[in-house]
């Protein structure tokens, strides 16, 4: 079922708001209830929620550049490249749903990571997982959220690819012979 007009935009805008909700809400509950650098362990330490706030981007990239260049990279590229996602995916036609909500899930991810970062300084991350040597960085409900619309864009790109080489493919007509 494909969205289309004002149903798409508040569709879209609900779901948006969701995740940024649902990413500073997590992040409020971390400040108040959890000091810096405190950890808890959980899952026979598979899953251990502590509080790191975060001054560069992605793995803490960028956190040692000087202003004006941290503005810039940090503030300025996000938010130009969030408000092209959103008149993108609003204005474009013939996306499909799946490759809206994974931009909509990228974009949630990014305003809240974003506002974090320009009222509080910081991003606020506490989730690190562990599996025997495979381990993650220290992350957020945010970072979550892009990762969920990054594998929902390459799962559309996947599944067209897949749509339009089966659309491509010549039909072989078997001819019938009598014996």
């Amino acid at each position: 079922m494909k969205f289309k007009g004002s149903i798409r935009i508040i569709i879209f805008l609900l779901v948006l708001a969701a995740n940024v909700i649902v990413d500073q809400e997590t992040k409020a509950m971390m400040r108040r209830h959890i000091n810096i650098y405190d950890q808890y362990h959980f899952f026979n330490n598979h899953v251990t929620l502590l509080r790191v706030e975060n001054t560069g981007a992605f793995l803490s990239l960028g956190d040692k550049l000087v202003q004006p260049f941290r503005f810039i990279v940090l503030t300025l590229i996000p938010v130009l490249a969030l408000a092209g996602a959103l008149v993108y995916s609003l204005a474009k036609k013939g996306l499909s749903n799946l490759m809206v909500t994974g931009i909509i899930f990228c974009i949630g991810g990014g305003v809240g990571n974003l506002y974090d970062r320009i009222t509080k300084g910081s991003v606020t991350d506490f989730i690190h997982l562990k599996f025997g040597p495979l381990q993650t960085g220290i992350f957020n409900a945010a970072d979550v959220s892009i990762m969920i619309g990054v594998s929902l864009i390459v799962l559309d790109t996947f599944l067209r690819r897949k749509e339009n080489k089966e659309a491509e493919e010549p039909f072989v007509v078997k001819e019938n012979t009598v014996e």
